[in-house]
C-alpha cells in the first residue's frame, strides 16, 4: 500500500522525477508523459462522474476504471528492466482488458447503431466521457511512441487496455447521452 506523510519533496525541482524502479527521468520525458496522461484520463473520468450518480451501473465501472488506470500508471512507472527487483510490480493483465470489453459491450448492447459521427457534448456526463476518450487516446499514441524505442518496454496488456478504454468511454458517452438519443450527428458540410 502506497503511504504518503509528506506531499512536496523538492527532489524534483531539477526538473526530473522518480520512476517506480529509482531511476531518475527528466519531467518531459516519454514515459513520464505516458502514465501522466493517464492521471490526466483519470481526472476527466472523474469530473463525468460528478453527472453519473443516476447511472449506477455506468458509475461503478467508471469507478473501476479509474481504479485500473492507478493501475496502468504505476505499470508506466516501473518500466521492465531485466533486473531482479525485491518486490513484483504492478501490470495491467488480460483479465482487466476481458472485462472492458464486456463491458463495452454490455453498454453498447441497447444503443441504435451509428449513421453518423458523433460531435462530442450531449449531457454534462457524455461531454466529460468524451473529454477523456481524447485524452485516453492521446496517452495510447505516446504509449505506442514510447515502445517503439530500444530499452522502453510497454506490456502488450497495457496497451491493449488503453486502446479498449477509449472505445468504452466512446459506447459510455453514448450511454450518458439517453441510450444514444441526445447524440449530436455530424452533418458533413452542414455549415458551407
Amino acid at each position: 500500500m502506497v503511504k504518503l506523510n509528506k506531499i512536496y519533496t523538492r527532489t524534483g525541482d531539477d526538473g526530473t522525477t522518480a520512476l517506480v524502479t529509482g531511476p531518475r527521468r527528466l519531467k518531459h520525458d516519454l514515459r513520464v508523459d505516458a502514465y501522466g496522461t493517464i492521471d490526466e484520463t483519470n481526472s476527466a473520468i472523474g469530473i463525468a462522474r460528478l453527472h453519473t450518480a443516476d447511472m449506477p451501473e455506468l458509475d461503478a465501472m467508471l469507478l473501476r476504471i479509474q481504479n485500473d488506470l492507478f493501475d496502468l500508471g504505476a505499470d508506466l512507472a516501473a518500466p521492465e528492466t531485466g533486473e531482479v527487483l525485491t518486490y513484483e510490480p504492478l501490470r495491467v493483465i488480460e483479465a482487466q482488458v476481458d472485462r472492458i470489453e464486456k463491458e463495452i459491450d454490455q453498454l453498447n448492447a441497447d444503443l441504435d447503431p451509428l449513421k453518423s459521427f458523433i460531435l462530442p457534448g450531449g449531457t454534462p456526463a457524455a461531454a466529460y466521457l468524451h473529454l477523456a476518450r481524447t485524452t485516453a487516446r492521446r496517452a495510447e499514441r505516446i504509449m505506442v511512441e514510447l515502445s517503439r524505442f530500444d530499452g522502453e518496454e510497454v506490456g502488450e496488456p497495457a496497451l491493449k487496455y488503453v486502446n479498449r478504454l477509449s472505445d468504452f468511454l466512446f459506447v459510455a458517452a453514448r450511454h450518458a447521452n439517453d441510450g444514444g438519443k441526445a447524440d449530436i450527428l455530424w452533418v458533413p458540410g452542414k455549415n458551407r
